[in-house]
């Protein structure tokens, strides 16, 4: 054989024993989808981590709003897309309860690839600057005196905020008149409009209340928040309640562990961010970092939880 054609077929032989080099991840934008409409506390604190975990992935990751449902209708959108981590979701555990309320097409940990925990919420029970309920033993009291006519609003059926009014009002003993919005918005601005005598929601109000548009009455966590020094948390003020809804990020079932480890590394250097935690820092969230597999353990373990709160205090 000329030595010429020995050649060609040397390196035509090389040319099929060398592997092709698969192309980087990511090689295009990333969707991120929020499960609540915007403008929400939700929204404002993760577009600023969505900007800084795409800088450092070298491709935008695009916030796309998808409210309803309680989350579950943002969430559902990656049900059963292709896991290759272009499309991921926001989830809040508050997506159990309603995957224990209603019947959902899709299995709220079976079917989602978990990446990480980043943050928490803040919740409030709020009213207006010039209601008769000066304190929420008021509130409490009105709602005693007169069973299921103190009307709130909450973010959805089966949203922390709403479990937390209802913990609340078995804890108190008494019965509240739920009306689920859509989002922190429209809770606030049904307040604001006399339709309803409290919100229990996410921390969205803080701007009105420091315009002095609304009123807060109490918050939710372990401790009083230091930016309302002199508002009692539901705990001191003689209930036992306290509540803390994380939220955390998702792809679709069967995602490759590679492609989460990236998308991980990235949203957890994202999180110290300076945009990031002054969103964070704007509504009171705390941030709640947990990597990979402890936010898997968590999202199971969570779902349980979800189960036997809506058993307690949703059902009759």
């Amino acid at each position: 054989m000329p030595r010429n054609v020995v050649k060609v077929v040397l390196v035509l032989a090389l040319a099929v024993c060398v592997p092709v080099a698969a192309p980087a991840f990511p090689d295009k934008p990333i969707t991120l989808i929020v499960p609540y409409p915007a403008g929400g506390a939700t929204d404002v604190v993760i577009r600023p981590l969505a900007e800084a975990a795409g800088k450092i992935l070298g491709q935008p990751v695009l916030v796309e709003n998808k409210g309803g449902g309680g989350g579950a209708v943002g969430v559902g959108a990656i049900i059963g897309k292709e896991p290759d981590g272009y499309l991921l979701s926001v989830v809040v555990t508050s997506l159990h309860r309603v995957a224990h309320i209603n019947k959902l097409a899709f299995d709220t940990v079976k079917d989602v690839s978990p990446i990480l925990r980043v943050g928490g919420y803040l919740y409030g029970v709020l009213v207006q600057p010039d209601s008769k309920y000066k304190t929420l033993k008021d509130l409490i009291e009105q709602a005693r005196a007169n069973p299921g006519q103190v009307s709130y609003m909450a973010s959805g059926i089966g949203t922390g905020g709403h479990i937390a009014a209802e913990e609340m009002a078995a804890n108190a003993g008494v019965k509240f008149n739920h009306l689920p919005s859509k989002g922190d918005q429209e809770s606030s601005a049904a307040l604001l409009g006399g339709h309803v005598d409290f919100i229990s929601t996410t921390s969205g109000w803080i701007p009105l209340v420091e315009a002095g548009k609304l009123k807060l009455l109490a918050t939710y966590g372990e401790e009083r928040v230091k930016r309302f020094p002199d508002v009692p948390t539901v705990r001191e003020a003689g209930y036992k309640v306290v509540h803390n809804s994380p939220i955390g990020i998702v792809g679709p079932k069967g995602m490759a562990p590679e492609r989460v480890k990236v998308l991980h590394d990235a949203f957890q250097k994202a999180l110290a961010d300076p945009g990031f935690l002054k969103a964070m820092a704007s509504y009171e969230m705390p941030v709640l970092y947990q990597n990979t597999a402890d936010f898997a353990k968590f999202w199971a373990e969570a779902y349980v939880e979800a189960g036997e709160q809506v058993k307690k205090f949703l059902q009759p």
